[in-house]
């Protein structure tokens, strides 16, 4: 399943960030699970809570099953570390593709300094970012506001 960035800005623009974040998460958990309906799930938490985030995923379920909800459980479950590998291919072809299009614009990750160049020369030229960038990203919320801070210097 794939979230767009649009659907993650609009879950974020709600409420507070992590909290609704894992909400949503745990909601398009659950959409796959449904699909599939097996009797046990195994899933790396994102909630701090992990037993919580467990409960947020059967909220949303109108059948019963058991839900094993760990920090990690990449480490200890194959299945979930197998996911975890297909989820990586996927998000890589994903920016790979991005890339044919848009020129150098690095892993995605923050620390890539290919990345936050992209980001800086791109809301230099357009003044907003374009719609595979998640705008409530910390990392794009800074470059933005250091732009508009420059700008207005240039006033």
């Amino acid at each position: 399943m794939f979230l767009s960035p649009t659907e993650i800005d609009k879950v974020v623009e709600t409420g507070k960030r992590l909290h609704k974040l894992n909400r949503f998460e745990a909601e398009a958990m659950s959409r796959v699970i449904t699909i599939f309906k097996p009797d046990v799930v195994y899933v790396d938490a994102s909630d701090v809570l992990a037993d919580r985030f467990g409960e947020h995923i059967a909220e949303k379920l109108d059948f019963n099953l058991k839900i094993v909800s760990e920090h990690k459980a990449d480490i200890t479950y194959p299945i979930v570390s197998a996911a975890s590998i297909i989820a990586k291919v996927e998000r890589d072809m994903a920016i790979s593709h991005l890339q044919k299009k848009y020129g150098n614009l690095g892993s995605g990750y923050p620390s890539d300094s290919n990345t936050t160049k992209f980001l800086s020369d791109w809301i230099r030229k357009f003044d907003c970012y374009p719609d595979f960038v998640r705008k409530s990203w910390k990392t794009s919320k800074r470059i933005k506001i250091k732009s508009d801070s420059r700008q207005k210097k240039l006033l």
